[in-house]
């Protein structure tokens, strides 16, 4: 997932990843220019997944 797509998507990605995953808060879900390694890093945190597990995840919701 590059940072444009991400970036282009996420305000609509991040209902999806609020339903699947309840217990992420706004702060989890923060995105920021140019910071998307530290989004990935906290999801990655949070749902202890891998890098490429979290965009493998991200992808299939978009």
């Amino acid at each position: 997932m590059d940072n444009l797509e991400l970036k282009g998507k996420w305000h609509e990605m991040k209902g999806k990843v609020k339903q699947a995953h309840g217990d992420l808060t706004d702060d989890d879900l923060r995105y920021e220019d140019g910071k998307d390694e530290e989004l990935f890093g906290r999801l990655q945190k949070k749902l202890g997944k891998t890098r490429d597990e979290v965009i493998h995840w991200l992808k299939s919701l978009g």
